[in-house]
């Protein structure tokens, strides 16, 4: 194994009165905002108080340093299942990363884990990288599989030991 050295809120729809809006069911609207200094300046697709419109599209490699991305390129091609998490595989720090390293545990599959805390260029290169704003991040065969929602329904329907298996024998 290499070593590896080297930015939405779903919220509830509510009425007028605080209650949740009728016919709502728990989220129903996500609302992606555009932060400037760390305060919000605009929220995508206008706000009530304005008729401006601001489009909501994921970074792509903006800002993202070559050797970065190269160096990136290369790791998730050498090793075939790697997982960006906070934490490491022997101790995740959060409850999402503790669900990815569970399910791969499972699977049996031999996986890297780099740890996105140590890191902090690592981790908003990471997200400009994939144009994935959320970790943990999944690479399967050097390609983003995706983060945990994904890994969760793609291993609950068996498409992840499918994955799993091409990226092994490849």
């Amino acid at each position: 194994m290499a070593a590896l050295s080297l930015a939405t809120a779903r919220v509830p729809a509510y009425g007028r009165h605080g209650s949740l809006a009728q016919g709502s069911q728990k989220c129903a609207r996500t609302i992606p905002s555009v932060f400037q200094a760390g305060r919000r300046a605009h929220r995508a697709g206008g706000d009530r108080r304005s008729s401006q419109r601001i489009s909501a599209q994921a970074p792509t490699d903006v800002g993202l340093p070559p050797e970065f991305k190269t160096a990136i390129d290369a790791f998730v091609t050498e090793n075939p299942v790697v997982a960006f998490i906070k934490g490491t595989k022997e101790m995740p720090q959060c409850g999402f990363s503790n669900t990815v390293v569970q399910i791969l545990n499972t699977t049996g599959v031999p996986y890297t884990t780099v740890n996105i805390l140590e890191n902090d260029m690592l981790r908003s290169g990471m997200k400009a990288y994939s144009s994935w704003p959320t970790f943990p991040q999944i690479y399967i065969g050097g390609e983003f599989f995706g983060g945990c929602d994904i890994m969760i329904e793609a291993y609950t329907k068996g498409e992840l030991n499918e994955a799993l298996e091409a990226a092994l024998n490849a």
